[in-house]
């Protein structure tokens, strides 16, 4: 593990004190877990625009042309 000096406004500080207070785990714990949130979310995205690259149009419009034609469930219609 390592470690990280970072300088942040009271403003944000104060804030991540009370939340990780209310949360019942330590102001690093809060702070990791957000950053591994936002890793997160920044590789999905990253994940799903290289996916969608491959992505291709015939072969979507095939499979959806498989689909039976069914009444929607009352409140899907639109």
């Amino acid at each position: 593990m390592s470690a990280l000096s970072l300088r942040l406004p009271n403003s944000i500080h104060r804030h991540i004190k009370e939340i990780a207070s209310q949360e019942g785990v330590s102001i690093n714990q809060f702070i990791s877990s957000a950053v591994s949130e936002k890793i997160s979310a920044i590789s999905t995205e990253d994940y799903l625009v290289q996916r969608a690259k491959r992505a291709n149009r015939e072969g979507f419009t095939a499979i959806l042309n498989n689909v039976p034609e069914r009444t929607p469930v009352p409140g899907d219609e639109l």
